[in-house]
């Protein structure tokens, strides 16, 4: 049986795969947005039946995962070496990488900001195991204390989330949760007990009893005495 064919740009068909299917819900959602996609409007999208989608997804969580995935999947490899020979400037680079994501696909940001993670001391919006080992291994390099560089993947990824939903949600983006229909399917989201392969990443096994704490009060109060000094240091300049 030949495989299922999608409409190409040019109005030819072009071969139905996982990659195509993300990449057409990226583009759904960046100009309709999560809450309406499903698996019969993307199908329809694509000029093809929606059975003909769960070949290659097993069902919408699967899919959206997979466009998270997929948005994340360059920010790691699109750093800037140059900038990112101090932490200084590999935040920075990190920083403006995840901005990109917010501004060129701001109705999908929520997705990548809200989605319940992988495993429970997994923190958005830097969701990916690699990304997030690079980080740790980064920030050790250059002489951050286990403590110190888990306080700041903390403080960091806080930072993140709230400036970028907030510049998300004034280019157009809803940030209300995305209910998934109960008629898409039976999948469920990978490792959801936060049961993951560590192979490889040493520095995410070695701290993950120090990542799964919850801090959140102290990080509130920390936050707010930064925010309070720099107010008042604006007044006194």
């Amino acid at each position: 049986m030949a495989a299922p064919q999608a409409a190409g740009a040019a109005g030819g068909p072009r071969k139905l795969d996982r990659r195509v299917i993300i990449e057409a819900a990226i583009r759904f959602i960046d100009r309709d947005g999560a809450q309406v996609l499903t698996m019969r409007a993307l199908a329809h999208d694509l000029g093809v039946g929606p059975m003909a989608l769960y070949r290659y997804v097993s069902g919408r969580e699967d899919l959206l995962e997979a466009v998270v995935a997929e948005l994340l999947e360059g920010v790691r490899n699109n750093l800037d070496d140059e900038i990112s020979k101090t932490w200084q400037g590999y935040l920075q680079a990190l920083a403006h990488a995840v901005r990109r994501i917010a501004v060129d696909h701001a109705p999908a940001f929520p997705l990548v900001a809200t989605r319940h993670p992988a495993a429970p001391w997994l923190r958005p919006p830097l969701r990916s195991l690699d990304l997030v080992e690079d980080f740790l291994q980064t920030l050790a390099r250059h002489g951050f204390t286990d403590q110190q560089t888990v306080d700041a993947y903390r403080a960091f990824s806080s930072f993140l989330l709230g400036q970028l939903l907030l510049e998300s949600a004034t280019r157009g983006a809803k940030t209300s949760p995305v209910d998934a229909p109960f008629d898409e399917g039976d999948a469920q989201v990978p490792n959801r007990d936060g049961s993951l392969d560590l192979t490889g990443r040493p520095a995410i096994a070695r701290l993950r009893p120090m990542l799964s704490e919850d801090r959140s009060g102290d990080e509130f109060e920390v936050s707010l005495e930064i925010l309070l000094d720099r107010l008042e240091m604006s007044l006194t300049q």
